[in-house]
C-alpha cells in the first residue's frame, strides 16, 4: 500500500486503509474515504489534493492525504 499522495493522478484507486486517530478517521469518513471505496485524484496545489471520492470533489490537505493508504 501506498499514501494518497503518491497516487498517479486520473488513477482511480482503491482505499486500502486509513490511518491516524480516531478523530481524523471519523472525519475523513464523513467526506466519503472508507476503506474499499474508490478515490482518484485530480490534482494537486502546493502538495494538496483535490480528489474525487463517492462522486464528490473534495480538497485535503498533504497531512491527512498521508494518512489515506491505496492499493
Amino acid at each position: 500500500m501506498i499514501p494518497l499522495t503518491a497516487a498517479v493522478i486520473g488513477e482511480e484507486n482503491i482505499i486500502g486503509q486509513i490511518g491516524g486517530e480516531a478523530e481524523a478517521k471519523k472525519h475523513l469518513a464523513d467526506l466519503g474515504f472508507v476503506v474499499g471505496g474508490t478515490v482518484t485524484v485530480i490534482s494537486t496545489i502546493a502538495g494538496n489534493l483535490v480528489v474525487n471520492a463517492k462522486g464528490s470533489r473534495v480538497g485535503i490537505g498533504r497531512e491527512m492525504a498521508q494518512k489515506i493508504f491505496i492499493l
